[in-house]
C-alpha cells in the first residue's frame, strides 16, 4: 500500500478533496470495505475478520477512509465503530464531474458568482 499524501495549498480544496476520495476508492480492500458499511456500521475488529490481511493493513486502509471523510469512526467504550458517511461520497464526485464537465463548469461559475452577488452588502 503506498503512504501518499495530498497537499492542500497547491490546489483548489475541491480538487483535494476529490484526489483524497479517489485515492481512497482506488483501492479494491478500501473498496470492500466501504460496500460492507453500506448497510450498517461495524467495529474495526468485525471488519478485520473479512480480510485476509494484517489488523494494522486494514488500519492503515479506514485511515485513508477516514481521511477522504467517506466514513466516520466513534470510539464507544474499547470498540471503535465504523460507519459510511453516504452524502459526502455523492457530492464530492458531483463536484468533480462539475469541474470536468464542459457543460457543467460554467454553470458552476455563474452560480458561485450569483451567490457572491447575493452575499455582498
Amino acid at each position: 500500500m503506498e503512504d501518499e499524501t495530498f497537499d492542500d495549498t497547491t490546489e483548489g480544496s475541491s480538487v483535494g478533496t476529490a484526489q483524497r476520495v479517489f485515492h481512497a476508492l482506488s483501492s479494491a480492500p478500501r473498496r470492500k470495505i466501504l460496500a460492507y458499511l453500506s448497510a450498517s456500521g461495524l467495529t474495526a475488529g468485525e471488519i478485520a475478520d473479512r480480510f485476509s490481511m494484517s489488523k494494522p493493513a486494514v488500519s492503515q486502509h479506514l485511515s485513508i477512509l477516514e481521511t477522504a471523510g467517506l466514513i466516520r469512526r466513534e470510539k464507544h467504550g474499547q470498540f471503535v465503530h465504523y460507519s459510511l458517511i453516504e452524502n459526502n461520497l455523492v457530492n464530492t464526485l458531483n463536484g468533480f464531474v462539475q469541474e470536468v464537465c464542459p457543460v457543467g463548469r460554467p454553470i458552476k461559475k455563474e452560480s458561485q458568482a450569483r451567490a457572491r452577488v447575493k452575499q455582498a452588502p
